[in-house]
């Protein structure tokens, strides 16, 4: 796999060369703030954004927020009861009444704050329950999904389910190289070739 050079961003003008290639969050927040975009979003927003700044085309509009409830989680007397709303927050409250309920060994994972966000209007028993199911899953071999924007940890399990005797180091070395190339930024085999002076 030859290296190619990674284009100046600021100097890109084709949506489809932009596209081709790894970006951190903050060099697309600094490109919109040079253009006078938006700057508000997600990575995958500002992505869109860019790139349609760069075909001329009007930006996509962001999906509106909903209003939130205005219940403040970090001083709520959180009960099982309790009804999950549209402000609802991870935060020393929340963690609190879950480590109370499900004991020392509870944490926040990906999955369970996925479920947290998509179950407004459920309680927060029934969020105790998820949990449980969440991490019995986990014990049963079922790997939470990760979702698209989290290119680096679908890159190291790919990485580690290929190599499993690598080490981290090892699987940063790649993923470092990776994104340096343009196209997908999926492991390969290939990419092995970065451990090799």
């Amino acid at each position: 796999m030859t290296k190619e050079t990674r284009p100046d961003l600021d100097a890109l003008t084709d949506a489809a060369v932009f596209r081709d290639w790894y970006w951190l969050k903050e060099e697309l927040v600094a490109y919109c703030r040079a253009q006078g975009l938006s700057m508000a979003g997600s990575k995958a927003e500002l992505t869109d954004r860019i790139a349609a700044h760069m075909d001329g085309a009007a930006a996509p509009r962001r999906a509106r927020r909903k209003v939130s409830s205005g219940v403040n989680w970090a001083h709520l007397v959180i009960t099982r009861d309790t009804v999950i709303t549209d402000s609802y927050t991870n935060g020393p409250n929340t963690r609190a009444f879950f480590k109370g309920e499900i004991g020392a060994r509870f944490t926040f994972n990906i999955a369970f704050m996925d479920w947290m966000r998509s179950h407004v209007g459920r309680t927060m028993g029934e969020a105790v329950e998820a949990w449980l199911e969440i991490e019995a899953e986990k014990k049963a071999g079922k790997r939470a999904e990760i979702p698209p924007s989290n290119q680096f940890n679908a890159y190291v399990r790919a990485f580690f389910d290929a190599n499993p005797g690598r080490s981290m180091d090892e699987a940063r070395a790649c993923w470092a190289h990776k994104r340096g190339l343009p196209g997908p930024n999926s492991y390969d085999p290939e990419d092995l070739a970065a451990l090799t002076p």
